[in-house]
């Protein structure tokens, strides 16, 4: 973890701002995060989807990965995911998973939108029944399909999260 800061919102924003433009500087997307705890930095993430040729390497998923490495656990309780603009589903979600305490923006889908980004599309996708989704989803039955979940509760040593 970085020193203490004492650094506000804006502030804080305004770092993942410049992480931002410097990552399309260095050839990645223009999307900066952080994850701050106490008013410490303990993470920073720039989009590396292109960089590293994997289509989950948003910045907030890199800066919670890269918080959750430092601090020794998945539970970002505590924290607080700071981001250069509103995070997309996968990364709303992952905050979710991550039991961040807040998220912070300054930029927003409609933004994302207008610089050629999906954000936008999928937010209005995940409104609509899964019938109409552009990707089709569906369910096949199985036999055992709950098997895993019955191993899993038979597991006196599981970590819950």
């Amino acid at each position: 973890m970085g020193p203490d800061t004492g650094t506000s919102d804006s502030g804080w924003l305004t770092l993942a701002v410049r992480l931002a433009r410097e990552n399309v500087a260095a050839g990645g997307g223009p999307f900066g995060a952080l994850v701050v705890r106490d008013g410490q930095l303990v993470s920073t993430g720039t989009n590396r989807v292109t960089l590293d040729h994997d289509p989950t390497a948003h910045a907030e998923v890199v800066a919670i990965r890269e918080a959750c490495r430092k601090l020794g656990t998945f539970d970002l309780t505590g924290c607080e995911l700071i981001s250069s603009c509103e995070p997309c589903p996968l990364c709303v979600s992952a905050s979710l998973w991550a039991r961040v305490d807040r998220v912070v923006y300054t930029a927003d889908r409609y933004d994302a939108a207008k610089a050629g980004f999906d954000d936008l599309a999928f937010y209005d996708m995940l409104e609509r029944p899964r019938a109409e989704w552009s990707m089709p989803v569906r369910v096949v039955s199985l036999p055992d399909s709950r098997s895993p979940f019955d191993a899993w509760l038979a597991n006196a040593e599981r970590v819950e999260y």
